[in-house]
């Protein structure tokens, strides 16, 4: 007899991860933390990637969707998608509140986006081999960036809360991003969405300091082509 798994975790999914794709509507101005937020201003953090990164959302949020979709319609009760839904319904659940409590609070968009990046690094690793594309790719993807972006939120709030300067703020978050990218592709598991994301945040945070040229740029540079390198080495590893 073939297992079946409940129908309601693939329900689940699909609602949060709606609730996730639509929550710009909540906070359709957002570009960013405000830098009144902090203590210490944060007019024009090193830290921060420049601007066109976030379009990569778009290709992350219509992914998720087609997942959530065709796990709801053709995979409901497959028990192989049945172990990670749990997790990513956890996380994109909390990523639908991220945006509101980020125009209001750094501190408390920081802690929402590492629980977020932990539950999708549970949900990628639990995620099925079979039905790749559709189910673990959308997750590395969306893992991925959530690894740059909560190390880049801790950087700004090191920053604004006079921890550190901005600089070594920027410089401690590329180099836990970076730490954290290489665990993941070189011990866990063969992710090349989960190492594409990374390598484009990391670049865009280059692009965004090129006219300086400070050693974050060179830093973060440098990490996109050691990412890159690493995620290429575990794709010939299967």
């Amino acid at each position: 007899m073939i297992e079946r798994a409940p129908i309601l975790p693939a329900v689940l999914v699909a609602a949060t991860t709606l609730a996730f794709v639509t929550s710009p509507l909540l906070a359709p101005e957002f570009g960013g933390f405000n830098p009144d937020l902090f203590p210490v201003p944060q007019d024009d953090p090193p830290v921060q990637p420049a601007g066109y990164a976030f379009s990569i959302w778009g290709v992350i949020y219509l992914w998720l969707v087609v997942s959530a979709g065709f796990g709801l319609f053709a995979r409901a009760r497959a028990a192989d998608w049945l172990p990670m839904r749990p997790a990513l319904a956890l996380s994109v659940g909390i990523g639908a509140a991220w945006l509101p409590v980020a125009t209001i609070s750094a501190i408390g968009a920081t802690v929402l986006i590492w629980i977020m990046w932990c539950t999708a690094l549970v949900a990628l690793l639990r995620a099925p081999e079979h039905d790749r594309f559709l189910a673990r790719g959308p997750v590395a993807l969306y893992a991925g960036w959530l690894t740059a972006a909560s190390c880049v939120s801790l950087g700004l709030l090191l920053a604004g809360y006079g921890v550190m300067g901005p600089t070594g703020a920027a410089i401690l978050a590329l180099l836990l991003a970076l730490a954290l990218s290489i665990w993941v592709l070189r011990f866990l598991g063969n992710f090349p969405e989960f190492g594409f994301s990374v390598v484009w945040a990391l670049i865009a945070v280059a692009v965004a300091g090129w006219d300086d040229a400070t050693v974050v740029t060179w830093l973060a540079a440098t990490g996109a082509g050691l990412v890159a390198g690493v995620t290429l080495s575990a794709a010939r590893r299967g």
